[in-house]
């Protein structure tokens, strides 16, 4: 029973371990575009329109 235990416990570092390596893996790419001058505008406008849309999806969603 007490391995039980252990291995539920191990659950959360492995969720954790598992999500940051997954982010990492995704904003990779991002940061091998912001090495190149002519388009880190591009990411910079990209990235605040994204914001941008989501808010607006966001407060039209609770109806503010």
């Amino acid at each position: 029973m007490n391995d039980f235990w252990n291995n539920i416990s191990r659950y959360p570092r492995f969720f954790i371990s598992s999500l940051t390596g997954l982010i990492l893996v995704i904003l990779t790419p991002f940061k091998n575009l912001f090495k190149i001058k002519k388009l880190r505008i591009f990411v910079i406008i990209g990235f605040l329109l994204f914001i941008a849309i989501l808010y607006a999806i966001i407060i039209n969603m609770v109806d503010l």
